[in-house]
């Protein structure tokens, strides 16, 4: 990892990071001469940012290729996280192949710690290394088996926060419970806003959050808020296919504002499909408002779980005219028939994100290919870190 020349100043200690004497004085006099006593604050006692730009990667999953997200030109990487003692990151078992490739964006260990199982099956969590004071950040998606994962998170939180760390920021990169966000029949729960509680009771001080099923569940928790999208990540891989004459589809009337965005982003016209759900986990598309003849579709949606939808919004839109049909989503939930269902359809390709990840038999489907958010994500912790803006990341 390339270091950053950068020296730490230090009022107690009166030397710079290279071992060179300094003053209180010369510090101070090297601040007004960058800017910092004319209007902005000096940085003495801080470290400054480097110049160094950070590094994409690629990595393979079954036989796709993982390509890591490009680092925006405006984001600086720090060079100083790897050199940071007060900065932990630690992972549970939903999905630690995403966490190591973060820690590996970033240049730092991930933390130790032992996760066991009693015979019943009660969780045992310990962390096998100092974090008073640190700033720990810890990965878990809640994905499946959804309960499991989320108690994990929970006792890990716990695990922290009786430890004395500084600040706890749950990473999630899928946010499990999200799509009972609301009442929509009478006598049920609003699970989203359940599962928040719960992790800001656990000690979260803050969360991190990727492509949320619906936007207000930010408003459920009590803590700070970072929202990510996954979508400069696919918006980069479909604008390099330069589809001809594409198309960018919404599958229900929820996700055009995301469907919106995403044409905006590839100069497309949008198209929608009106889907009605007759029960859970069953779809019946009724018809697709736009025009579609003769043009390659993309469907875009946050999360795929049985493929119902997206199978049958495929034959609507071939039934329509449509040439040929592609598909991209945040998180690949895949549960129960879906991954025989994609690779029957007449999909052309799937397109996702390693938010949650996939199961062995959706490895082995050539139609589906992953792309990882290990950047994206890595660039956010360390803004949250540095307590620099992450706005960039949305670009």
């Amino acid at each position: 990892m390339e270091r950053n020349t950068t020296a730490v100043l230090s009022l107690s200690s009166g030397q710079g990071e290279d071992g060179e004497p300094t003053s209180l004085q010369s510090q101070v006099a090297a601040a007004a001469r960058n800017g910092g006593l004319n209007g902005a604050p000096a940085t003495t006692g801080g470290i400054v940012q480097g110049q160094n730009p950070a590094p994409g990667g690629n990595a393979t999953v079954g036989a796709k290729t993982v390509q890591d997200a490009k680092p925006s030109p405006e984001r600086k990487r720090t060079g100083r996280l790897s050199d940071d003692k007060r900065f932990k990151i630690f992972s549970g078992t939903a999905n630690r192949e995403l966490a190591e490739e973060i820690c590996k964006f970033i240049g730092v260990p991930m933390g130790e710690t032992r996760m066991q199982r009693f015979s019943d099956g009660e969780i045992y969590f310990q962390l096998l290394e100092n974090v008073r004071g640190a700033d720990v950040f810890v990965v878990q998606p809640t994905s499946f088996p959804v309960d499991q994962h989320l108690v994990e998170l929970l006792i890990m939180i716990d695990a922290l926060k009786r430890a004395s760390a500084a600040r706890i920021t749950v990473v999630i990169p899928y946010y499990g419970y999200a799509r009972q966000d609301r009442k929509d029949r009478p006598r049920v729960a609003i699970s989203s806003k359940l599962v928040a509680d719960l992790l800001t009771t656990a000690g979260a001080n803050r969360a991190l959050l990727v492509d949320l099923h619906a936007a207000q569940i930010q408003g459920f928790f009590n803590i700070p808020v970072d929202h990510l999208f996954a979508s400069p990540v696919l918006v980069t891989y479909f604008r390099d296919m330069n589809l001809p004459n594409l198309t960018v589809v919404s599958p229900d009337a929820g996700g055009v504002e995301r469907a919106r965005f995403f044409a905006k982003k590839l100069d497309s016209p949008l198209a929608i499909v009106d889907k009605r759900r007759t029960d859970i986990n069953v779809t019946e598309v009724m018809n697709v408002i736009g025009d579609v003849r003769g043009r390659t579709c993309l469907i875009l949606d946050d999360i795929i779980d049985t493929a119902g939808t997206m199978v049958k919004t495929v034959e609507a839109l071939l039934a329509q005219g449509a040439t040929k049909v592609y598909a991209c989503a945040s998180h690949a939930v895949l549960s129960g028939p879906a991954v025989e269902r994609i690779a029957a359809s007449r999909l052309e390709e799937l397109v996702v994100s390693n938010t949650i990840p996939l199961r062995e038999d959706a490895r082995r489907v050539a139609k589906i290919r992953v792309l990882s958010i290990a950047g994206l994500l890595g660039r956010a912790i360390e803004s949250i870190h540095m307590e620099t803006s992450v706005s960039t990341l949305f670009n």
